[in-house]
Protein backbone atom coordinates (compact mmCIF):
# COMPACT_ATOMS: atom_id res chain seq x y z
CA UNK A 1 0.00 0.00 0.00
CA UNK A 2 2.86 2.35 1.04
CA UNK A 3 4.39 1.59 -2.20
CA UNK A 4 1.31 2.03 -4.18
CA UNK A 5 1.10 5.51 -2.90
CA UNK A 6 4.43 6.46 -3.70
CA UNK A 7 3.74 6.14 -7.50
CA UNK A 8 0.63 8.17 -6.83
CA UNK A 9 2.30 10.78 -5.10
CA UNK A 10 5.05 10.75 -8.07
CA UNK A 11 2.57 10.05 -10.69
CA UNK A 12 0.61 13.31 -9.64
CA UNK A 13 3.72 15.46 -9.02
CA UNK A 14 4.90 14.82 -12.51
CA UNK A 15 1.60 15.74 -13.60
CA UNK A 16 1.83 19.09 -12.05
CA UNK A 17 5.09 19.79 -13.26
CA UNK A 18 4.32 19.13 -17.12
CA UNK A 19 1.14 21.31 -16.67
CA UNK A 20 3.28 24.29 -14.68
CA UNK A 21 5.77 23.50 -17.70
CA UNK A 22 2.66 23.78 -20.33
CA UNK A 23 1.30 27.16 -17.86
CA UNK A 24 5.02 28.76 -18.65
CA UNK A 25 5.43 27.91 -21.91
CA UNK A 26 1.93 29.54 -23.04
CA UNK A 27 2.12 32.74 -21.25
CA UNK A 28 3.35 34.76 -24.24
CA UNK A 29 2.64 38.29 -24.51
CA UNK A 30 2.16 40.60 -27.57
CA UNK A 31 2.32 44.07 -27.17
CA UNK A 32 1.06 46.42 -30.29
CA UNK A 33 3.56 49.76 -30.59
CA UNK A 34 2.43 52.68 -33.04
CA UNK A 35 5.61 53.03 -35.38
CA UNK A 36 3.91 55.88 -37.53
CA UNK A 37 1.26 56.49 -40.07
CA UNK A 38 1.26 56.45 -44.04
CA UNK A 39 -1.59 58.75 -46.18
CA UNK A 40 -1.72 57.55 -49.00
CA UNK A 41 -3.24 59.78 -51.91
CA UNK A 42 -4.06 57.50 -54.62
CA UNK A 43 -3.82 53.59 -54.16
CA UNK A 44 -4.38 52.65 -57.68
CA UNK A 45 -0.65 50.78 -57.04
CA UNK A 46 -1.97 48.44 -54.45
CA UNK A 47 -4.47 47.02 -56.92
CA UNK A 48 -3.01 45.25 -60.16
CA UNK A 49 -6.75 45.12 -61.06
CA UNK A 50 -6.65 48.07 -61.52
CA UNK A 51 -10.10 49.31 -59.29
CA UNK A 52 -7.83 51.43 -56.80
CA UNK A 53 -7.06 54.24 -58.83
CA UNK A 54 -7.89 58.09 -57.11
CA UNK A 55 -8.91 56.71 -54.06
CA UNK A 56 -7.10 58.03 -50.98
CA UNK A 57 -6.98 56.19 -47.93
CA UNK A 58 -5.02 56.45 -44.54
CA UNK A 59 -3.00 53.25 -43.66
CA UNK A 60 -1.16 52.94 -40.20
CA UNK A 61 2.10 51.70 -39.97
CA UNK A 62 2.70 48.83 -36.60
CA UNK A 63 5.15 46.37 -34.90
CA UNK A 64 4.95 44.32 -32.30
CA UNK A 65 6.77 42.90 -29.17
CA UNK A 66 6.29 39.25 -28.43
CA UNK A 67 7.18 37.90 -24.93
CA UNK A 68 8.47 34.23 -24.66
CA UNK A 69 9.97 33.11 -21.27
CA UNK A 70 13.15 32.34 -24.28
CA UNK A 71 13.29 35.89 -24.57
CA UNK A 72 11.93 39.01 -26.47
CA UNK A 73 11.05 39.34 -30.45
CA UNK A 74 10.35 42.47 -32.37
CA UNK A 75 8.38 41.92 -35.25
CA UNK A 76 9.11 44.99 -37.74
CA UNK A 77 10.16 48.35 -36.82
CA UNK A 78 8.16 50.86 -38.32
CA UNK A 79 8.65 54.01 -39.81
CA UNK A 80 12.18 55.98 -39.49
CA UNK A 81 12.99 57.88 -35.71
CA UNK A 82 14.27 60.68 -37.65
CA UNK A 83 10.49 61.49 -38.62
CA UNK A 84 9.84 62.15 -34.42
CA UNK A 85 8.74 65.72 -34.36
CA UNK A 86 9.20 66.62 -37.88
CA UNK A 87 6.21 67.74 -40.21
CA UNK A 88 4.54 65.06 -42.05
CA UNK A 89 7.09 64.06 -45.06
CA UNK A 90 6.05 63.45 -48.41
CA UNK A 91 7.38 60.76 -50.64
CA UNK A 92 5.30 60.45 -54.22
CA UNK A 93 1.94 59.45 -52.94
CA UNK A 94 3.14 58.60 -49.65
CA UNK A 95 2.54 61.65 -46.52
CA UNK A 96 3.97 59.47 -43.46
CA UNK A 97 4.23 60.91 -39.73
CA UNK A 98 5.49 59.41 -36.12
CA UNK A 99 4.17 60.01 -32.83
CA UNK A 100 6.29 58.13 -30.89
CA UNK A 101 9.56 55.96 -31.09
CA UNK A 102 9.63 52.55 -30.49
CA UNK A 103 12.01 53.28 -27.60
CA UNK A 104 9.44 55.19 -25.96
CA UNK A 105 6.41 52.91 -26.27
CA UNK A 106 8.86 50.06 -24.69
CA UNK A 107 10.10 52.40 -21.96
CA UNK A 108 6.11 52.51 -20.88
CA UNK A 109 5.78 48.97 -20.21
CA UNK A 110 9.74 48.48 -18.44
CA UNK A 111 11.22 47.18 -21.89
CA UNK A 112 14.94 48.09 -22.50
CA UNK A 113 15.30 48.14 -26.72
CA UNK A 114 18.98 46.90 -26.16
CA UNK A 115 17.81 43.71 -24.36
CA UNK A 116 15.54 42.58 -26.70
CA UNK A 117 16.85 39.16 -27.99
CA UNK A 118 15.86 39.22 -31.75
CA UNK A 119 14.17 41.12 -34.19
CA UNK A 120 12.90 40.27 -37.82
CA UNK A 121 10.93 42.49 -40.17
CA UNK A 122 8.44 40.68 -42.15
CA UNK A 123 10.47 42.45 -45.28
CA UNK A 124 12.39 44.96 -46.12
CA UNK A 125 10.30 47.88 -47.19
CA UNK A 126 11.17 51.66 -45.94
CA UNK A 127 8.20 51.29 -43.65
CA UNK A 128 8.54 47.97 -41.93
CA UNK A 129 13.27 48.89 -41.38
CA UNK A 130 12.95 52.18 -39.98
CA UNK A 131 13.70 51.68 -36.18
CA UNK A 132 15.92 48.85 -36.51
CA UNK A 133 18.86 50.75 -35.04
CA UNK A 134 17.49 51.13 -32.04
CA UNK A 135 18.18 47.08 -31.59
CA UNK A 136 21.87 47.19 -32.22
CA UNK A 137 22.08 44.11 -29.33
CA UNK A 138 19.77 41.81 -31.18
CA UNK A 139 19.98 38.67 -33.39
CA UNK A 140 18.36 39.62 -36.55
CA UNK A 141 15.84 36.85 -37.77
CA UNK A 142 16.22 36.79 -41.46
CA UNK A 143 14.95 34.62 -44.48
CA UNK A 144 18.07 34.06 -47.31
CA UNK A 145 15.90 35.11 -50.41
CA UNK A 146 15.20 38.56 -47.96
CA UNK A 147 18.85 38.96 -47.33
CA UNK A 148 20.28 37.85 -50.31
CA UNK A 149 17.98 40.68 -52.39
CA UNK A 150 18.92 43.13 -49.39
CA UNK A 151 22.40 43.20 -50.01
CA UNK A 152 22.64 42.11 -53.55
CA UNK A 153 23.89 45.42 -54.50
CA UNK A 154 25.99 48.35 -53.34
CA UNK A 155 23.36 51.14 -53.82
CA UNK A 156 21.08 48.65 -51.79
CA UNK A 157 23.87 47.49 -49.10
CA UNK A 158 23.88 51.53 -48.17
CA UNK A 159 20.55 51.31 -48.06
CA UNK A 160 20.39 48.31 -44.99
CA UNK A 161 23.48 49.79 -43.76
CA UNK A 162 21.93 49.64 -40.04
CA UNK A 163 21.54 45.32 -40.49
CA UNK A 164 25.28 45.29 -41.33
CA UNK A 165 26.69 44.65 -37.92
CA UNK A 166 23.88 42.83 -36.90
CA UNK A 167 24.32 39.69 -35.09
CA UNK A 168 21.96 37.24 -37.68
CA UNK A 169 20.25 34.02 -37.87
CA UNK A 170 19.72 33.53 -41.52
CA UNK A 171 16.97 30.39 -42.35
CA UNK A 172 15.21 28.97 -45.21
CA UNK A 173 11.57 28.36 -45.30
CA UNK A 174 9.44 28.51 -42.25
CA UNK A 175 11.48 29.43 -38.76
CA UNK A 176 10.60 28.20 -35.16
CA UNK A 177 11.96 31.19 -33.01
CA UNK A 178 11.61 29.51 -29.79
CA UNK A 179 11.79 26.00 -30.67
CA UNK A 180 8.21 25.00 -29.11
CA UNK A 181 6.24 25.90 -32.16
CA UNK A 182 4.85 29.33 -30.18
CA UNK A 183 5.93 31.93 -32.45
CA UNK A 184 6.87 31.06 -36.49
CA UNK A 185 7.69 32.89 -38.97
CA UNK A 186 6.34 31.80 -42.15
CA UNK A 187 7.71 32.06 -45.43
CA UNK A 188 5.40 34.15 -47.99
CA UNK A 189 7.24 35.31 -50.69
CA UNK A 190 5.87 37.17 -53.31
CA UNK A 191 5.67 40.74 -52.33
CA UNK A 192 9.47 40.77 -51.47
CA UNK A 193 11.58 37.72 -52.69
CA UNK A 194 11.76 36.67 -48.91
CA UNK A 195 8.02 37.99 -47.65
CA UNK A 196 7.65 36.12 -43.75
CA UNK A 197 4.33 36.64 -41.97
CA UNK A 198 4.11 36.03 -37.98
CA UNK A 199 2.10 33.43 -36.32
CA UNK A 200 2.02 33.18 -32.82
CA UNK A 201 0.00 30.80 -30.16
CA UNK A 202 -1.64 32.44 -27.50
CA UNK A 203 -3.19 31.17 -24.62
CA UNK A 204 -6.61 32.64 -24.23
CA UNK A 205 -6.93 34.63 -27.74
CA UNK A 206 -5.28 31.23 -29.99
CA UNK A 207 -3.52 31.45 -32.94
CA UNK A 208 -2.68 35.08 -34.33
CA UNK A 209 -1.35 35.83 -37.84
CA UNK A 210 0.42 38.93 -38.56
CA UNK A 211 -0.02 39.73 -42.13
CA UNK A 212 3.59 41.37 -42.83
CA UNK A 213 2.71 43.50 -46.57
CA UNK A 214 0.70 40.40 -47.50
CA UNK A 215 -2.77 42.22 -47.58
CA UNK A 216 -2.46 45.94 -46.59
CA UNK A 217 -5.90 46.67 -46.03
CA UNK A 218 -9.25 44.27 -45.07
CA UNK A 219 -10.98 44.95 -48.18
CA UNK A 220 -7.76 43.50 -50.00
CA UNK A 221 -8.00 40.29 -48.40
CA UNK A 222 -11.63 40.07 -49.37
CA UNK A 223 -10.85 40.88 -53.11
CA UNK A 224 -7.77 39.26 -53.16
CA UNK A 225 -6.00 42.04 -54.95
CA UNK A 226 -2.18 41.78 -55.33
CA UNK A 227 -0.13 45.64 -55.40
CA UNK A 228 1.53 46.16 -58.61
CA UNK A 229 4.82 46.80 -56.82
CA UNK A 230 5.06 43.34 -55.87
CA UNK A 231 8.16 41.17 -56.31
CA UNK A 232 5.67 38.77 -58.37
CA UNK A 233 2.24 38.71 -58.60
CA UNK A 234 1.95 34.87 -59.24
CA UNK A 235 4.07 33.90 -55.89
CA UNK A 236 1.99 36.62 -53.60
CA UNK A 237 -0.85 34.54 -54.85
CA UNK A 238 0.08 31.50 -53.53
CA UNK A 239 1.00 32.75 -50.62
CA UNK A 240 -2.66 34.24 -49.97
CA UNK A 241 -3.53 30.56 -50.59
CA UNK A 242 -1.38 28.97 -48.34
CA UNK A 243 -1.84 31.83 -45.76
CA UNK A 244 -5.83 31.26 -45.50
CA UNK A 245 -5.16 27.40 -45.44
CA UNK A 246 -3.48 28.49 -42.18
CA UNK A 247 -6.14 30.87 -40.97
CA UNK A 248 -8.56 28.29 -41.45
CA UNK A 249 -7.12 25.11 -40.24
CA UNK A 250 -5.95 26.85 -36.98
CA UNK A 251 -9.11 29.61 -36.70
CA UNK A 252 -6.82 32.32 -36.46
CA UNK A 253 -6.82 35.83 -35.59
CA UNK A 254 -5.81 37.80 -38.85
CA UNK A 255 -3.82 40.92 -37.73
CA UNK A 256 -3.45 43.74 -40.69
CA UNK A 257 -0.91 45.35 -39.77
CA UNK A 258 -1.79 48.38 -42.34
CA UNK A 259 -5.66 48.80 -41.39
CA UNK A 260 -6.53 50.88 -38.91
CA UNK A 261 -9.97 48.94 -38.81
CA UNK A 262 -7.94 46.30 -37.18
CA UNK A 263 -5.90 48.18 -35.69
CA UNK A 264 -8.45 49.90 -33.41
CA UNK A 265 -9.63 46.76 -31.42
CA UNK A 266 -6.24 45.41 -30.26
CA UNK A 267 -5.07 46.39 -26.61
CA UNK A 268 -3.06 49.98 -26.26
CA UNK A 269 -0.42 49.98 -24.13
CA UNK A 270 0.51 48.31 -21.27
CA UNK A 271 -2.17 45.96 -22.21
CA UNK A 272 -1.60 43.04 -24.65
CA UNK A 273 -3.23 40.46 -26.11
CA UNK A 274 -2.00 36.70 -24.24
Amino acid sequence: MRKFIGIFLFVLGSMGAAYGHEEKDNNIRVYILDCGTIAVSDMDAFSSSGDYAKIQKTLSSSCYLIRHEKGDLIWDTGLPAALLGEKPAVNGVFTVSLKKTMPQQLKEIDVDPLKIKYISVSHSHFDHVGQVSSFAKSTWLVNDKEEKAMFSTEEKSKTYAAFKDLKRKVFKGDYDVFGDGSVMILDMPGHTEGHTVLKVKLKKTGVILLSGDLYHQIKSRELKRVPKFNYDEKMTRKSIKNFEKIAKSTNAKVIIQHDRRDLKNLPKLPNYLD
